[in-house]
């Protein structure tokens, strides 16, 4: 019983040993392909570092309303929202948030670290680049700007047309107002 007991030690302890000499032989990951990854992104431009150029006196093709703005969008895996600043035509970008997209992914790091909201003012527009690896969050922000745009474009219009109501109903007030004094004066207008 003794030397079963031993060789079933022994065997445990060599098993063990075997299988030490297995671990990965870059320090901090757990396989071989995990180091292979770790290493090739040490030697790689970091896609987050490059900046993107927005010219300050760009300014957004379209008739909108100032104002600030909310608009929603769909992602891979949630609802996405951006805020927008627009002022004398300028889109500024206040906020992009995400319900649900995966981390460790594109999108939800480009939400987070502001890429996305860098790159709605430099477009001026919904028209930004898709991110690689984040194609679907991309045309959520895509939609969420586009919907927060026809917001502005629909008060723009709101304005305007009340702008010539006021107009209309001024003119109305103006001819009224000179029946009145004829009427008063006894002299046509």
């Amino acid at each position: 019983m003794k030397r079963t007991t031993t060789a079933i030690a022994c065997s445990a302890a060599a098993l063990a040993l075997g299988l030490s000499g297995c671990g990965a032989s870059f320090e901090g990951s757990g396989s071989k392909d995990a180091a292979s990854a770790e290493q090739l992104a040490l030697r790689t431009d970091d896609p987050w570092a490059a900046e993107v150029a927005a010219d300050a006196g760009a300014r957004a093709q379209g008739d909108y309303a100032d104002g600030v703005y909310v608009g929603h969008g769909r992602g891979m895996e949630g609802a996405i929202t951006v805020t927008l600043l627009l002022d004398d035509g300028r889109i500024t970008c206040l906020e992009t948030t995400q319900e649900g997209e995966s981390q460790s992914r594109g999108g939800y790091e480009a939400i987070r670290d502001g890429r996305y909201a860098e790159m709605i003012e430099a477009a001026q527009s919904a028209d930004i680049d898709a991110i690689a690896g984040a194609t679907i969050t991309t045309a959520g922000v895509k939609q969420a700007v586009a919907d927060a745009l026809a917001q502005a474009e629909i008060a723009a219009g709101a304005e305007t047309a009340g702008g010539a109501a006021t107009q209309s109903g001024g003119d109305a007030a103006a001819a009224s107002d000179a029946d009145a004094t004829a009427a008063l004066t006894g002299k046509e207008a």
